[in-house]
């Protein structure tokens, strides 16, 4: 299956879960599309499984094919496999430019990770999926500092989170360190992709 472009208003909806991580889809109406969208009906230990593993994925906005090769490599860590896998997802460079607050969306931190305006300790990377590692420096080049998607996300400080820093002053972002469990996805259950995944 190919990344989702869709109406991510509908996904969370259906889902029951933001995928912006700010609430605002579930607010007007929390249930989900369609005629029948107000219904409850019981799912099925695999389908609340795979409700996760949904939940997880299109928050990042990955491919299935992506967030499987990530779920495999984060096998390869020491330590609590679904961490270390939401570890993984944390690190990819669009999540990174999302979370230093370079974007309003983690749609828009991958475009401009795509055209090409991010450079990753001095060298140009286009790559979304690029993993980035603790102490690297994430920068827009100098041409891109005044897009209007960065400038107005800046302005906003739309996503900030405690394992990046970015200064202002030098336009320069770091990815700190990887995040500790509790700062991430709070409301995600990732043994249930485990389990999904090792059925």
């Amino acid at each position: 299956m190919s990344r989702f472009t869709g109406s991510t208003w509908k996904i969370s909806r259906r889902l029951g879960y933001s995928i912006s991580e700010t609430g605002k889809e579930l607010k007007k109406r929390p249930y989900a599309p369609g005629q029948h969208g107000q219904r409850r009906t019981k799912i099925s230990g695999y389908g609340t499984q795979l409700q996760e593993k949904q939940k997880v994925r299109f928050t990042y906005g990955v491919s299935e094919k992506q967030f499987r090769r990530t779920f495999d490599d984060a096998a390869k860590i020491k330590g609590i496999h679904g961490e270390n896998f939401l570890r993984l997802l944390e690190s990819r460079l669009d999540n990174v430019v999302y979370r230093l607050g370079l974007a309003r969306t983690r749609a828009q931190a991958r475009q401009l990770v795509n055209h090409g305006h991010l450079l990753v300790d001095g060298k140009k990377v286009d790559i979304p999926s690029y993993r980035v590692t603790p102490g690297q420096q994430i920068k827009l080049r100098e041409k891109s500092k005044d897009l209007k998607v960065v400038k107005e996300a800046l302005e906003a400080q739309y996503a900030t989170a405690d394992f990046v820093t970015y200064d202002k002053d030098t336009n320069l972002g770091t990815f700190a360190r990887y995040p500790e469990r509790n700062e991430i996805l709070q409301e995600i259950n990732e043994q249930l992709i485990v389990e999904y995944y090792n059925r």
